[in-house]
């Protein structure tokens, strides 16, 4: 089993109004508190950090945003920028699969969000995957390496960084890659760090697995030698199902 800390990260995507979401960060809060070797993580809407954060305010818990702008100011209507999560978040998703299909979000502005987050002082959560298509042709594993190398471009926050693989076709669909599929391309990722960061940055960095996650399948993924935790979607709604997570997570490390 490796040494690093397992992570349970929520990503409520666009769901929760903020007193729902103060309800929800306060649940977990209370429910997480007697798992300390796990990190957990909350990423709420944008309306609700706030409510969020003062939820879990002394508690263990941290708290991420769901994206943000690499223009710190501007003409940018609708954006959110680094220093307007200052105080609300630690974390933030960086490059989601959504972000990339539904909003044509490129490796390259990923990587600009990524090296913009890190300078301050938020802790990217990056996310890459391949789609189904990809999957089937046997390309995964070049496709996902080349995503990573990508949107990690003028990267340079080793410490201070967590990666995702999230497989396209096993997001919100309910069928979650196998852990042995999960485990060879997380490897593979690991490598590909390797190769960007030095082998020592490579081997500390924790990178989750994401994709249907729920209470029943988390174990077989987390006893995997390179899978350091999950990015939970629907499940991280449900505070009994999220903790039964981050309580599984806990027993297996």
């Amino acid at each position: 089993m490796s040494s690093r800390k397992p992570v349970i990260a929520g990503n409520w995507k666009m769901n929760t109004t903020p007193a729902e979401g103060r309800e929800l960060a306060a649940a977990i809060a209370a429910g997480s508190k007697n798992h300390p070797g796990v990190e957990v993580i909350i990423c709420p809407p944008f309306t609700g950090l706030a409510q969020a954060a003062d939820a879990v305010s002394g508690s263990a818990v941290e708290v991420g945003a769901q994206n943000v702008s690499s223009e710190e100011s501007g003409a940018f209507t609708g954006e959110v920028s680094v220093s307007m999560l200052a105080g609300l978040a630690t974390h933030v998703i960086v490059g989601h699969s959504e972000r990339r299909a539904m909003y044509c979000e490129t490796d390259e502005a990923v990587a600009a969000k990524a090296v913009t987050a890190h300078a301050t002082g938020l802790t990217p959560i990056l996310c890459v995957g391949e789609d189904l298509e990809t999957r089937k042709s046997g390309d995964a594993v070049a496709a996902v390496r080349g995503q990573l190398r990508a949107s990690l471009d003028g990267y340079t926050g080793w410490g201070s960084l967590l990666v995702a693989y999230e497989p396209v076709w096993a997001i919100g669909t309910g069928a979650a890659a196998s852990p042995q599929q999960a485990q060879e391309i997380v490897g593979e990722l690991r490598q590909e760090l390797s190769s960007l960061a030095g082998a020592d940055a490579a081997e500390a960095i924790r990178i989750l697995y994401g994709g249907s996650v729920n209470a029943t399948n988390i174990g077989p993924f987390i006893d995997r030698p390179d899978v350091d935790g999950a990015l939970v979607g629907g499940a991280s709604l449900k505070p009994d199902e999220f903790l039964r997570i981050v309580e599984m997570t806990a027993r297996l490390y």
